[in-house]
């Protein structure tokens, strides 16, 4: 648990990171701004361009928070600097995506296409190939932000295990099983 907040974080050039009162970092670069309040019995300390964070006991409390905010505030000046990227794909006849603006509407099947107002944090943009399943394609800044829509998205049609069909991550694979056998 603690091995992870013992390692520094390196703050990349034109990212700025501050620490604030109630102990809440501040993480500032080309890509956004984000915001993150930390522990109050963790210490937050930049030194030049290198973030670390201490911990005051070997208390499991303060080993997990110690890892768990160290990674936080990782995500954050990654997110920032480089930000994140989600691909899903859409398997199955008929199922098609399309973008204007932060809204995305999905035929899924159903009787009624599913629309999707997305947060302005977040950037989508959809694309529709011959012979290839449509992709529905998510950056932001905002780890956190992201993974939650992405899932949000997928939840509306999960993959089925006997067909295959869904809204899938790019390169997961599903657990195909096997249909009803034929009777004798």
């Amino acid at each position: 648990m603690s091995r992870v907040g013992k390692s520094p974080i390196e703050i990349p050039a034109g990212v700025e990171v501050q620490v604030g009162e109630n102990n809440v970092v501040k993480v500032k670069g080309p890509k956004g701004e984000l915001l993150q309040k930390v522990d109050a019995d963790l210490e937050v300390k930049i030194d030049g361009n290198i973030v670390t964070i201490e911990r005051p006991t070997e208390q499991k409390r303060h080993k997990s928070a110690h890892g768990l905010y160290r990674s936080l505030i990782n995500n954050m000046v990654v997110g920032v600097s480089e930000g994140y990227k989600i691909e899903l794909e859409l398997h199955g006849v008929g199922y098609r995506a399309s973008s204007s603006g932060n809204k995305l509407e999905l035929a899924l099947g159903y009787s009624h296409p599913i629309v999707f107002l997305l947060p302005p944090e977040v950037k989508v943009s959809a694309e529709m190939q011959k012979g290839q399943p449509p992709m529905v394609t998510l950056e932001s800044h905002d780890k956190q932000l992201i993974g939650q829509v992405a899932a949000k998205i997928r939840s509306t049609r999960k993959p089925e295990p006997y067909k295959g069909k869904g809204i899938r991550f790019k390169g997961e694979q599903i657990r195909r099983k096997a249909g009803k056998a034929a009777a004798k």
